[in-house]
């Protein structure tokens, strides 16, 4: 059965509801295009996702947001103002880190607040190191943004170009023929401080030790602003599907895309699991390409499907209602790990789970206080303590949920290693709501088919890795991406920085089409 065209309007078919296909649907109907999102789900948010244990939701994907101006440049482009639908609170601490010899550190929003820090842990060298790492990633970002944040494909030629605006310096400050880890030796002696700001690798789901130094921007953007939405983080998705719907697009969630057709060298229409064809003039597809090379959209598509690419980690997640006592928590907490290069040896070279795994807590009914029995005032927007609190633990894993998804022997192993670690920096959880959501790397695999549950697209391991990401136009006419798999990357604004890109090429290649069969008709004009 095949839908009818509703209007002569040109019409976009967007697979997916994560940010970035939801940025796309949103930006393109709001330019008069006719907009029909699918996503297969029973909610749309992708990645951004929720749980509700008992009557009280927890985030289960993004914990917070940064780059916030992305969203706040999206929302004005149809017309509205993101503050008027996410309300939004700026953390001054970012997170609170942990270390197995008993040292604890809190990085600042504030420059001079982190510096104090650091000097209090590590001396006044390693102060006045963290006060050069700033200087360092800011002029990156600086380098980087223009030329490829907001560009649609990238290349090392553009990068050089403006990099050269610099002068002969301007190749090395993009530090991409050095690892992460290699870099930081220059600002840092403390072994700690590595492990910490070697960290933002895993942010790209990648490892320090083979992660571009490049990756140095993700701590410039976090000094920029980290806010948390008022609700959760799930808000920001609904906010975006509104501002859509609002413009007149057509979310329909539990419609599963079965075929991309192609016709003529370019995309058609898609064929859903019942057999409802809907015709399209383009189709931005807002999920891994991994899932296009493996032929789930169809074998004639698959050939047109981007080469294939190391997969950056996953993860096992435990999304929980608990009482915790001992450490003083914050909304942001990471225990590291006694070996932080032998954890990252065995997601990558073992692809098992880590023996000794760094641990992300997110304590979600926490702002910047610290726990009440510590003495600190109470925990910001948390209930009754009786009632307990709402907990994500995090700890990486490899993405080997369609090959080699780690068993449930190894995954209670796991469980149990994380609480008996977390127990050992002090923290005491005892879960008193519904039972825990564990979510693990098959899990994943099947949220997200074709990625072995790889939760940020390629892994980006090597100097040229910014640049292999996949565009927003594909190989097949009239077929584009969208999403944290390709281009510009992984997280909540690259993502929507994605969908804007792709929406922005669909109208380039629209408005040329039209020019091309106005030109091809006798007395024809261009509509524009």
């Amino acid at each position: 059965m095949a839908s009818t065209r509703a209007s002569t309007r040109d019409r976009v078919v967007v697979i997916g509801g994560g940010i970035g296909g939801l940025t796309a649907a949103a930006l393109l109907a709001s330019r008069g295009l006719e907009v029909v999102l699918l996503e297969r789900a029973a909610r749309v948010g992708g990645k951004m996702r929720e749980v509700v244990l008992g009557d009280r939701p927890i985030d289960v994907g993004p914990t917070v947001l940064t780059m916030r101006w992305v969203l706040d440049e999206i929302f004005a482009s149809v017309g509205l103002r993101f503050e008027d639908h996410v309300q939004l609170r700026p953390a001054d601490i970012l997170a609170r880190h942990a270390w197995p010899d008993g040292a604890t550190l809190d990085l600042f929003a504030d420059v001079e607040r982190t510096a104090d820090a650091i000097g209090a842990l590590s001396g006044p060298r390693e102060a006045d190191g963290y006060r050069r790492f700033c200087r360092y990633a800011r002029e990156i970002f600086d380098i980087v943004e223009a030329p490829f944040l907001r560009a649609e494909r990238p290349t090392l030629r553009t990068i050089l170009s403006t990099a050269g605006s610099l002068g002969a310096s301007g190749l090395m400050k993009i530090d991409g023929h050095r690892t992460l880890h290699r870099a930081l030796g220059d600002f840092f002696s403390d072994e700690r401080l590595r492990q910490l700001f070697g960290r933002y690798a895993t942010y790209c789901g990648s490892s320090p030790y083979l992660a571009p130094a490049t990756l140095s921007v993700i701590a410039h953007v976090e000094r920029e602003g980290v806010w948390f939405p008022e609700g959760g983080m799930y808000r920001v998705a609904e906010a975006l599907a509104a501002a859509a719907a609002r413009a007149g697009a057509v979310l329909r969630c539990g419609a599963h895309v079965a075929a991309i057709e192609d016709g003529g060298g370019r995309a058609k229409g898609v064929v859903l699991e019942g057999g409802e064809r809907i015709e399209a003039d383009a189709i931005v597809m807002n999920a891994d390409p991994a899932a296009l090379r493996s032929g789930l959209f169809g074998q004639r598509p698959a050939r047109k499907a981007p080469s294939d690419a190391p997969r950056s980690l996953s993860a096992v997640t435990w999304a929980l209602v608990a009482e915790a006592s001992g450490f003083p928590l914050l909304r942001h907490n990471v225990f590291f790990s006694a070996d932080y290069e032998a954890e990252f040896r065995d997601l990558f070279e073992r692809g098992a789970l880590p023996r000794d795994a760094t641990v992300y807590v997110c304590a979600e009914d926490r702002w910047n206080a610290p726990s009440p029995e510590l003495g600190g005032a109470a925990p910001g927007g948390a209930r009754d303590a009786r009632a307990g609190e709402r907990l994500f633990l995090i700890v990486n894993a490899p993405a080997t949920g369609d090959t080699h998804p780690p068993s449930s022997t190894e995954i209670h192993a796991c469980e149990q290693r994380v609480f008996h670690q977390l127990r050992r920096f002090g923290l005491s959880l005892r879960s008193v709501g519904p039972s825990p959501v564990v979510t693990t790397p098959a899990d994943f695999d099947r949220l997200f088919p074709a990625t072995g549950g790889a939760l940020y697209g390629p892994a980006s391991h090597g100097w040229n890795s910014p640049f292999a990401r996949p565009a927003a136009r594909s190989k097949l006419r009239g077929l584009y991406f969208a999403g944290g798999s390709v281009h510009p990357g992984a997280g909540v604004p690259m993502a929507a920085q994605s969908g804007r890109i792709a929406a922005q090429s669909v109208m380039e290649d629209l408005a040329s089409t039209s020019r091309s069969r106005a030109a091809a008709t006798p007395g024809g004009t261009s509509m524009r």
